[in-house]
């Protein structure tokens, strides 16, 4: 008898079409903010169904509802395998169902997002790998942010780092032909499931036929009281940026307990005000917490169900919310025509109170940079130093295959220099070109910070190396166009010590006092235009040996009042 699934409470569509494979099992878990994976078996009279007719194909599998509507399963096939052939020479496969989230995974990435909000990123890089199924359900601000890294992680950690900082969760809506996931930070996304009203029966037996709870066990942990958290502004360096949130979860002795960290990942308490919350609401899901199990078919993450009848009269009339199911179903083969098959479904299931919002826990791991980069500083074309009033620069990351080399490739970045205070210190600014070194702060991506420069083979330096190996200093290079340069060289050859300025163009010199000056043996000066000398008050000058003054053309001297001049010997 050919493989039939029209009567069957299993059924499964797939790109071979129908009866092609016969679903006899399916097992598999959902869980709010992770991937659901599902592993089919099935039967069928093809012995030879090839890899590229189904592996990474979309199918639909299902079972019945109480009324006999199908209750639809949807993914993509990520794992295909052939087993062996049965006593009816058909043959067992098994597949390994995922939502397309999961191609996600797939994915490795080095790249930098500016000004923009998570959701807008997260939206980004769904529709650049042509995904368009999801529904975006968010009421939260959820600020832009100013620079934010994708570095060396897949697309699929590094949007779910993003939503868990954030405290927005996803779960995922099946119909026939196609999933969808929903994205949100609120409870308003949670919808009733087709069994809005369930009961926990004292009898199963008398209830054998409908859906309703198997196991029921209410758990309730103690968790930290308070949330508290800080950060750092520089351009706001005096502010205090401590946010805290004490949990609405009242049991005796929580508020003593207190969880602090550093940074925050904010730059003003009024970002800082809502992480805060979302932390401490990610520390309250875990507070109250049901496990159980069913034969309720219609169980799905983020849906609401009542309790109607409970063995335990606390429990009647309380609401939860879905936040965990794992799916079991099987249903055996009918080998002649009018046999009778038989079919089983239930599941363990986890739920929280409907009033609670849930928050994903921080799983997945942030990226770490081991050490300091080299980057390339950059700027507006015809430009050849680009900063800001902070003196920060921008710069163009090796890894970066998506900037211009322009304006916009990086965030503003600061420079350290040799001394910063208050209106004193130094100033160095790296020009557009150059190759410097940059570090992040607690090794986060997000947090890059300029801390030297280094030549390469294209920037080499003003001085023939190794030979002027004995040469240290500064060589300026005039702007824009160059062709001129200021310098400052200490040669340190022994014997032959020499300090050596040069100025471009002119060279101005204050001393607030006094200035002296020691030349142990001869000065030259050499002034090929004019030199002019004013004293305020006395001048004296001492030679003790022979002057000679040569004047090439008139000489003319005022004495505003007494002349004394004295000659030892002849004038």
């Amino acid at each position: 008898m050919a493989l039939q699934q029209k009567t069957r409470m299993l059924g499964l569509k797939s790109p071979l079409g129908d009866d092609v494979l016969l679903i006899t099992a399916f097992s598999g878990r959902e869980e709010m903010s992770r991937l659901f994976t599902f592993e089919l078996d099935m039967i069928s009279d093809k012995n030879d169904i090839a890899a590229k007719d189904i592996v990474g194909k979309n199918v639909t599998f299902s079972t019945k509802l109480a009324d006999g509507s199908p209750r639809h399963f949807n993914g993509f096939v990520n794992r295909f395998q052939a087993g062996d052939e049965d006593d009816n020479k058909r043959r067992n496969y098994r597949a390994e169902v995922v939502p397309w989230l999961w191609f996600l995974t797939l994915t490795t990435d080095c790249r930098i997002f500016q000004n923009k909000k998570v959701p807008d990123i997260i939206e980004q890089i769904f529709k650049d790998l042509g995904f368009s199924d999801f529904q975006m359900q968010l009421k939260g601000a959820h600020p832009k942010r100013d620079y934010c890294v994708q570095y060396r992680e897949s697309d699929f950690n590094f949007v779910s780092r993003l939503m868990e900082e954030e405290g927005i969760f996803y779960f995922f809506k099946h119909d026939e032909g196609k999933h969808t996931l929903v994205i949100s930070d609120n409870k308003a996304a949670y919808q009733d499931c087709v069994e809005k009203e369930v009961d926990y029966p004292r009898d199963f037996g008398s209830r054998a036929l409908e859906d309703y709870i198997t196991a029921w066990e209410h758990r309730w942990e103690f968790r930290t009281g308070k949330i508290a958290q800080t950060d750092y502004n520089f351009e706001t360096p005096s502010t205090k940026l401590m946010t805290t949130e004490k949990t609405v979860v009242t049991l005796p002795g929580m508020d003593k307990y207190e969880a602090y960290d550093f940074p925050g990942g904010y730059g003003t308490t009024g970002d800082g005000n809502p992480l805060a919350k979302t932390r401490m609401e990610e520390s309250e899901a875990g507070h109250d917490v049901v496990h159980g199990g069913s034969f309720c078919k219609s169980f799905t993450l983020g849906g609401k169900f009542k309790i109607k009848q409970h063995r335990s009269s606390s429990e009647v009339g309380k609401s939860y919310v879905l936040t965990s199911v794992a799916h079991k179903a099987r249903e055996t083969v009918a080998y002649e025509t009018g046999s009778e098959t038989e079919g089983h479904y239930d599941n363990n299931f986890t739920c929280i109170p409907d009033s609670v919002s849930f928050r994903p826990a921080r799983l997945t791991e942030e990226p770490f940079v081991q050490g300091p980069q080299t980057a390339v500083v950059v700027g507006p074309g015809g430009e050849e130093i680009y900063t800001d009033k902070y003196g920060r620069v921008k710069v163009q990351f090796f890894w970066d295959r998506e900037g211009k080399k322009d304006e916009n490739s990086s965030c503003w970045m600061r420079v350290s220099q040799v001394h910063a205070g208050k209106s004193f210190g130094g100033i160095d600014i790296p020009r557009i070109g150059e190759e410097v070194i940059v570090s992040f702060l607690e090794g986060d991506p997000d947090l890059p910070i300029i801390t030297g420069r280094v030549y390469h083979a294209e920037n080499m330096p003003p001085y023939g190396l190794p030979a002027a190996k004995v040469i240290s200093g500064m060589k300026s290079n005039s702007t824009k166009g160059g062709g001129g340069y200021n310098e400052y060289i200490l040669d340190d050859t022994k014997g032959n010590e020499l300090i050596r300025e040069h100025g471009q163009f002119d060279k101005d010199s204050t001393i607030e006092h006094d200035l002296r000056e020691h030349v142990l043996h001869d000065r030259s000066r050499d002034v090929t235009h004019n030199e002019t000398i004013l004293v305020g008050n006395d001048r004296k000058k001492t030679i003790g040996n022979d002057e000679t003054t040569k004047v090439g053309n008139n000489r003319t001297e005022n004495v505003g009042k007494d002349e004394k001049i004295s000659i030892a010997s002849n004038r």
